[in-house]
């Protein structure tokens, strides 16, 4: 079984307004996957939706072949990690204590700490860059410091998909760089499969394997990024004019704005 995540004509309705309209989706065990698609489209509702986090009005969310909304909440921890754009308020914990709270789904309350977790915990600081932010608040760091520290802990959880809403919002690009390219070794290194909702369409390009675009709460297109970023698909999708043109450094596509586009329907 190829696929780590199956949505099946998934359904989200909020109140009486239809947010996520018959989405179906296969992410692939070993990828990267991110989702585009302008403000508004329904793109976190449908990352909230594949994590567990909103249950779906119809249809099924199904992780490594069980309905995700039928699994114990701790069988789910030790698959899937979820980091989403605004962390809970954790600013007064260390970086290692933070990084510790991944190890909660491998523990058992009755037997106390692990010996093992000390490693994994190191471990995880180290792939991360954290060791000279270790013992520090969270609420000293830098932006992109505290983004590290959380994804240091989910990698502690030890996960075979991580899934991240927007993680470089709020970051200069330098940090926005350093988390993108964090995210891409524990892809490459790990084996980790990687879901992420990205504002920027280039760095979306370059550091993915396959776009999912949602417009006004369908899927659109999905497909290599060559295949998907197309001047149809700025057109009808983000109302732009574009020229796609190829990144120098990894042959991926990169694409500027040429001007905002006329009244122009999004075909269906």
């Amino acid at each position: 079984m190829n696929s780590i995540l199956t949505a099946k004509n998934v359904s989200v309705h909020i109140k009486d307004h239809q947010i996520i309209s018959n989405v179906s989706l296969k992410i692939e065990r070993g990828k990267v996957y991110s989702i585009i698609g302008p403000n508004g489209s329904g793109k976190t509702t449908m990352l909230r939706a594949l994590s567990r986090n909103i249950k779906p009005t119809s249809g099924s969310v199904s992780l490594n072949g069980q309905n995700i909304f039928h699994m114990p909440s701790k069988q789910i921890a030790r698959e899937m990690a979820v980091l989403t754009q605004t962390h809970s308020n954790m600013n007064d914990v260390s970086v290692r204590q933070l990084i510790s709270y991944g190890r909660f789904a491998h523990r058992d309350w009755w037997k106390g700490k692990d010996p093992q977790d000390k490693h994994i915990i190191d471990e995880c600081i180290a792939k991360t860059g954290m060791k000279q932010f270790e013992n520090r608040r969270i609420s000293t760091l830098s932006g992109g410091e505290r983004q590290r520290a959380w994804i240091a802990m989910a990698l502690a959880q030890k996960p075979q998909i991580l899934i991240l809403d927007e993680p470089t919002t709020f970051l200069d690009i330098s940090h926005q760089l350093e988390v993108l390219e964090l995210v891409s070794r524990l892809n490459e290194e790990e084996g980790i499969t990687i879901l992420m909702v990205l504002h920027d369409i280039n760095h979306a390009a370059r550091y993915s394997d396959e776009l999912i675009v949602i417009c006004e709460g369908e899927k659109y297109a999905s497909g290599e990024p060559w295949e998907i970023l197309t001047s149809q698909v700025f057109m009808d999708v983000f109302r732009v004019e574009a020229v796609i043109t190829s990144d120098l450094h990894n042959d991926k596509p990169i694409f500027y704005a040429k001007s905002v586009a006329g009244k122009h329907e999004v075909k269906k």
